[in-house]
C-alpha cells in the first residue's frame, strides 16, 4: 500500500522524484487552524486545487497531464462503447491508466497483484514483485504476436497506488520498462494524474467512468 507523506503545519512541501507536483491543501479533523499538504502523487481531486495553473485533460475521474509530444487515446469497447482506459503514448513507449472502486480502509492492489500475477502466467508470461518509487509493483513479460506474424518478448511494469476509495493501477509498456531515465521520466507523467472519485456508491473493483471530451476525435 502507498502511503502520501504530508508535512506539519507550516513547513514547506516538496515532490519525491524532484518533480514539482500541485499544491495540495487538506484541513485535517478536529483542528481547522491546522493544514497538511499531500506532495506526492498521484493525488485525489479533494486534495488538488484546480486552479493552479496546470493544463490538465479532464476525464472525468482522471485529469491527466500528458506533457509535450505523448498523445492521449481511449481504450473504448466496442461492444459497450465504453472506454475501458486511458493510454497516454509516444514513439518510446506508453502508460496505460486505470481507475477503480476501492473500499474505504484495505489494500485493494495487494489484492489485485496476485490475479494479475495468475493471469499472466497463465498466457505464458512471467510476472515478479519487486519494490518501486509507488510501492510494490510487478515486472511482467510476455509473449506477443507482431503484424508480421513473428513473435517478442513484451516487457511491462504495473503499479498500483491506494487512494482514498479508489485505485489506480499503471502501466508502463516500451521503453520506459527497460531504461531507467526514460521511466523516470514516464514516472513524472503518473506522478501528476490526479482522481476524481466521485460521492456515487459503487461496488469495490468497478471501473471509475471515464468520459470524452468534447473536443476529442475519433482515429480508427
Amino acid at each position: 500500500m502507498k502511503f502520501r507523506r504530508k508535512r506539519p503545519a507550516g513547513g514547506t512541501a516538496s515532490a519525491d522524484h524532484g518533480v514539482a507536483g500541485p499544491t495540495a491543501l487538506t484541513p485535517s479533523f478536529g483542528d481547522p487552524a491546522r493544514v497538511d499538504a499531500v506532495t506526492t502523487g498521484p493525488f485525489d481531486v479533494k486534495d488538488v486545487d484546480l486552479e493552479d495553473g496546470v493544463e490538465r485533460v479532464d476525464l472525468g475521474s482522471l485529469l491527466i497531464t500528458p506533457g509535450a509530444g505523448r498523445d492521449v487515446r481511449l481504450q473504448v469497447d466496442q461492444k459497450t462503447n465504453r472506454v475501458q482506459a486511458v493510454l497516454i503514448a509516444s514513439p518510446e513507449g506508453a502508460i496505460e491508466l486505470r481507475a477503480f472502486a476501492a473500499p474505504r480502509n484495505g489494500d485493494l492492489w495487494g489484492e489485485t497483484r496476485p490475479r494479475i500475477a495468475a493471469e499472466t502466467a497463465r498466457r505464458g508470461g512471467t510476472a515478479e514483485e519487486q519494490e518501486g518509487p509507488f510501492g510494490t509493483e510487478l515486472r511482467c513479460q510476455s509473449t506477443v504476436k507482431k503484424p508480421d506474424g513473428t513473435t517478442a518478448v513484451q516487457h511491462s511494469r504495473v503499479v498500483g497506488v491506494n487512494g482514498p476509495r479508489w485505485l489506480l493501477r499503471a502501466t508502463f509498456l516500451g521503453t520506459p520498462v527497460v531504461d531507467e531515465a526514460a521511466g523516470a521520466a514516464w514516472a513524472e507523467v503518473l506522478e501528476q494524474v490526479v482522481v476524481r472519485r466521485g460521492d456515487a456508491a459503487m461496488a469495490v473493483g468497478d471501473a471509475l467512468p471515464i468520459t470524452v471530451p468534447e473536443t476529442a476525435r475519433r482515429v480508427q
